[in-house]
């Protein structure tokens, strides 16, 4: 019996000790044996504040408001108290703003821009401003009467979005036609059908424009051929030129044998006798060049390009 009794007292004595250290713990989570710290709020109405109205810095709950108040001028003072760990996001440059949502409770939101900034001292007093959005809700009525003015102005009977979709239902009734969408944009089927032919024409068009490239690149290839190839145009050119050289070669000494006959002559005009003999022979040699001179005048009017009425003949 005595063991039972020191284990059931055993095991009473753990239990109590167990649950002193979880409320212990939770004494202390809850911050229960950390130090206060303590701020007071000067506002110009405390519609909206009552004890418990937790104050946020970056969405996150670090303090709330323990009593409200009067000063000695009647001034509103709304007193907040949070952990002393948390009094670090608290700077002099620090602005503290209630938050009344149309839904949900309110809120003191509390901003610090510079971190760095000096530390704000326990028991100080600041400015409470109120961002409340209740207030905007006559404004933006105004806003939304202004739209639902527009709307109506447009969805009238006669109004512009009516027009519009009576021109849209136009369009698409056309496109259902012969010509689809072209007949939809032009309007009627003449005007789709002209454009249609003008296509037509065009392809062939285009495709007449192509033969006709392809024969123009024969001729060239014909020309090029008839012009450069082996015995064309250009080799016998080129002979014949080398033909009139020579003749021209030829017909030069044919007119310094009678430039020197023709010195001979005066040289020995003295003497008649042997002078009527030269000049005979200087008459031959004369009729000669100039026959000469008329062949050579023929065969270059017979030659191409110099013939009279040339005769070209395309392959």
């Amino acid at each position: 019996m005595n063991k039972l009794h020191f284990k059931v007292g055993l095991f009473a004595a753990a239990s109590l000790f167990l649950g002193a250290v979880f409320v212990a713990y939770l004494l202390h989570a809850r911050g229960f044996f950390e130090n206060t710290y303590r701020l007071q709020l000067a506002a110009a109405s405390a519609d909206g504040v009552a004890p418990g109205v937790p104050l946020v810095f970056s969405g996150i709950e670090i303090g709330q408001v323990a009593t409200l108040g009067l000063n000695d001028n009647g001034g509103i003072i709304i007193r907040v108290e949070l952990l002393e760990r948390n009094a670090k996001w608290l700077r002099e440059n620090s602005t503290f703003t209630l938050d009344k949502p149309i839904v949900g409770g309110a809120k003191i939101r509390v901003d610090s821009p510079n971190l760095n900034a000096p530390a704000l001292p326990e028991n100080s007093t600041m400015l409470l401003l109120t961002a409340d959005i209740s207030k905007e809700i006559p404004v933006l009525v105004e806003r939304v009467k202004a739209i639902l003015a527009n709307v109506e102005h447009l969805t009238r009977k006669d109004g512009e979005v009516n027009d519009t979709l009576a021109n849209l239902k136009t369009m698409t009734g056309r496109m259902t036609g012969e010509y689809g969408m072209l007949e939809g944009i032009l309007g009627s089927p003449e005007k789709a059908r002209a454009v249609t032919d003008s296509l037509d024409k065009t392809a062939r068009l285009i495709i007449k424009l192509d033969g006709l490239a392809l024969r123009m690149d024969g001729m060239a290839i014909k020309a090029d051929k008839w012009l450069f190839a082996t015995d064309g145009v250009a080799e016998q050119t080129r002979d014949a030129l080398d033909q009139v050289k020579l003749m021209l070669a030829d017909a030069q000494s044919s007119l310094k044998k009678a430039d020197t006959l023709m010195t001979n002559a005066v040289a020995i005009s003295a003497d008649v006798k042997e002078g009527t003999q030269d000049i005979v022979k200087l008459r031959t040699e004369i009729d000669d060049a100039v026959r000469k001179a008329s062949a050579l005048v023929n065969e270059i009017n017979k030659k191409w390009p110099f013939a009279r009425n040339p005769e070209v003949k395309l392959p």
